[in-house]
């Protein structure tokens, strides 16, 4: 597996040759452009002083004496004449407009006559710039400009400059560019290894500490000194991370404690009814008893493992909620009419109060199963003589169902924990209403699981009132709905 610091100073070692390789590049060409502009700036100051002088001193030039003589004694006659040649380093031919040598000054390449297509284009007056090569291999650099006289072409004129220095300016200058490249490229990757393992540092740090944290360990916390905001956000959601796992961890733990619980006691029971039956001979009805009450202890199996399973897939990612456009009022009418003959039983006044609400997206059998349960809780603490008042009203920008009961109420202090699993009362459990403390819990996942919440309000010996609050339906568009 590779290290992420090698990677990251490979990374920038590449990054920084391609640049580099790129800006040499665009420095050799300028600097070579610019070399030969400057050649080609002398070439052409140097011809065209030589023939302004040709011109105010046409006899310097005598066609019987070609090649003769390097400078003729008529052209140092003026001081600036000689002051201008004592100057001039580079190789001057004068030709005939035919093309004849008829006068030179040095010669770095032996040219004793010019192409024809070269002279048209300097008889038509175009300068001409070309390339040659000396007998030691040197490129030369050569001028053709044409000296006019009475309106017409009377000399072609020719400098030459040797391209030796230029070529060793470019090699010298790529030369430089190496060397410059190669001491940047070692300086980058010394410092991308100084910074990854600066910048790496840290998160090594954290890997180490979280490596120490063991399952009895889950309430220890990561701390890291950096001056790096990225990095103190990721202790910082590292723990928040641990916080969540440790409360997930703590919940589980309970409710498998709880969940055994539970189960232990119907089964302890039915273990019970079984032995006592087993000690002796026993009457028909006596049989019948001890089967009758380990059917109810199967019963109570069968609705608390109805629970959990339910609360399983309640608590899933992916929740087995169908939202659809629903409206809830017609629900709950039908909710209250199969409820009522139960509470009728009980001589519990069931009633349902409704206000114009809009329409929520919902799954109406989970929503159904919501209110059972909080009417079935309502009627193991709500005692004869009592009323149980379910209200629907719209409020604020969602929907509003209430259960209003008579019954016992909750203290103050049980209210942060009637929604975890198999949590009851003191007083709920003395009763012993059969009930499997999962019911609000389910509650908590359906309201959650269409984006709503549930809350409870209670007073001692005047009842309890729990909310189911759902968002309204305020788009006509159908939502996203989850996977089954």
């Amino acid at each position: 597996m590779k290290s992420l610091g090698h990677v990251i100073s490979t990374t920038a070692v590449i990054l920084m040759a391609g640049l580099l390789l790129a800006f040499s590049i665009l420095i050799y060409i300028g600097g070579e452009v610019l070399l030969r502009r400057y050649v080609d700036g002398r070439l052409l100051a140097l011809a065209e002083t030589v023939a302004k002088i040709v011109e105010q001193h046409p006899n310097i030039i005598e066609d019987s004496e070609e090649g003769r003589r390097l400078v003729a004694p008529e052209m140092m006659q003026g001081a600036d004449a000689r002051r201008e040649f004592q100057d001039v380093t580079h190789s001057i031919r004068i030709f005939s407009p035919e093309g004849r040598l008829l006068w030179k000054v040095s010669d770095m390449v032996s040219q004793r006559s010019i192409p024809e297509n070269l002279l048209e284009q300097v008889r038509l007056g175009n300068t001409v710039f070309e390339f040659a090569q000396s007998p030691d291999g040197t490129t030369v650099r050569h001028l053709f400009i044409s000296i006019p006289r009475y309106g017409q072409v009377r000399y072609i004129l020719q400098t030459e400059s040797s391209l030796r220095r230029y070529r060793e300016t470019l090699i010298g200058l790529v030369i430089l560019l190496t060397i410059g490249s190669g001491t940047m490229l070692a300086a980058a990757w010394i410092g991308s290894r100084w910074l990854a393992q600066k910048v790496l540092r840290p998160i090594a740090m954290l890997s180490a500490g979280a490596e120490t944290i063991s399952g009895s360990e889950l309430d220890k916390r990561l701390t890291l000194e950096s001056p790096y905001q990225e990095l103190l956000q990721l202790a910082q959601a590292f723990n928040s991370v641990m916080e969540r796992f440790q409360r997930n961890v703590e919940s589980q733990r309970r409710f498998i404690d709880h969940a055994a619980h539970e189960l232990r006691t119907p089964l302890t029971i039915m273990q019970g009814n079984l032995e006592v039956a087993l000690l002796k001979a026993r009457t028909p009805e006596e049989y019948r008893e001890v089967i009758i009450n380990n059917l109810e202890q199967v019963g109570r199996l069968i609705a608390l493992k109805r629970s959990l399973l339910t609360l399983a897939n309640l608590s899933s990612d992916k929740p087995p909620v169908l939202l659809l456009p629903l409206a809830l009022e017609p629900l709950i009418h039908d909710v209250v009419a199969e409820l009522t003959i139960l509470f009728d039983e009980r001589r519990i006044t069931l009633s349902f109060e409704s206000q114009p609400v809009p329409p929520i997206f919902g799954d109406a059998q989970w929503l159904k199963q919501a209110l059972i349960n909080l009417l079935d809780n309502a009627l193991r603490y709500t005692p004869s003589g009592g009323a149980v008042t379910v209200r629907l009203q719209a409020l604020g920008g969602g929907v509003v169902l209430a259960v209003e009961d008579t019954g016992h109420g909750i203290e103050p202090e049980h209210f942060p924990h009637l929604f975890e699993r198999f949590y009851r009362t003191d007083w709920a459990r003395a009763k012993d209403s059969g009930g499997t403390g999962l019911g609000l819990p389910i509650v908590k996942e359906i309201a959650e699981a269409h984006g709503g919440s549930v809350s409870v309000t209670s007073q001692v010996n005047k009842g309890s009132t729990f909310t189911l609050r759902l968002p309204a339906n305020t788009h006509q568009t159908t939502p996203t709905l989850p996977i089954l």
